[in-house]
């Protein structure tokens, strides 16, 4: 039998470990290096260098929708927190030093939350969906990811019209597991999100613009049986682009699933 971690003992142990995340990530910020992107810009830049929307209510498995209009309502209070915000040459995006953290005390609700290759309810679940959509247009950018996490083990919902390649998502944690990107290049960004009545919305905005363009791809994506186990596998590409000759610059792999599909099989065409 494998031993418990601390964290897994108990509420308790659970609570205590948290906070010991908390407080550590708190302290290499303090003493760290970065300059963490906090001023925002009513006025958006000239170049759209990228923008995308996703669907908020959207139907995963037999999730209750409750949780979908409660993601809904917590995205809300969230997405106005990062509208706007610049990202000046040399500066990190945090999505956690912008939200901090989401409470009840702060009118965040019940929204569907994924811990250990599980869904459940928790306050203010949703967020994933926030910092994907974020993830994905700093995909199509020259910017550098600096920390992203993500739920590499299991897929647990079927797919549903879906807009963007399996492994492209983030998991996030307050604050200790965080999505963070960093401005490499000589332009200023700026990122700006907002909500319609069915869609989390968002764009990336420059004052310049860049001398290529990405697209992301997936290749190989099948469903393999080992067992009794149906695992979703593929690989996803980034491909650089010369906007001037069209030239592809790199084909560089960033992600390798391999990811057991914790839903009805059925219905899959499995190798």
């Amino acid at each position: 039998m494998n031993q418990k971690l601390f964290s897994e003992i108990s509420p308790l142990t659970y609570s205590i470990s948290e906070r010991k995340n908390i407080i550590t990530r708190n302290l290499c910020d303090f003493f760290g290096p970065e300059t963490f992107a906090k001023t925002k810009l009513s006025v958006p830049l000239p170049h759209i260098i990228y923008q995308h929307s996703s669907l908020i209510r959207r139907t995963l498995g037999n999730t209750d929708m409750r949780l979908q209009e409660n993601k809904a309502h917590n995205l809300s209070i969230a997405a106005p927190k990062v509208n706007g915000i610049m990202i000046r040459p040399g500066e990190t995006f945090s999505f956690w030093k912008l939200v901090g953290s989401t409470t009840a005390k702060k009118g965040y609700k019940e929204g569907l939350t994924i811990s250990n290759g599980k869904a459940k309810a928790g306050i203010g679940g949703g967020m994933c969906q926030f910092t994907n959509l974020i993830h994905w247009m700093v995909l199509h950018t020259p910017l550098e990811i600096v920390e992203h996490h993500h739920h590499d083990r299991f897929d647990l919902f079927p797919d549903f019209n879906r807009q963007i390649p399996f492994g492209t998502g983030t998991s996030i944690a307050y604050n200790y597991i965080d999505y963070r990107f960093k401005n490499t290049t000589k332009n200023g960004f700026q990122l700006i999100v907002y909500l319609t009545d069915t869609h989390l919305c968002g764009e990336l905005r420059s004052d310049g613009m860049p001398d290529f363009k990405y697209h992301i791809i997936a290749e190989d994506e099948r469903f393999v049986r080992e067992g009794d186990t149906v695992f979703r596998e593929g690989k996803v590409y980034r491909n650089c682009i010369d906007k001037k000759s069209g030239k592809l610059l790199s084909h560089e792999l960033i992600r390798s699933n391999h990811a057991q599909v914790m839903y009805d099989t059925k219905d899959l065409v499995i190798e």
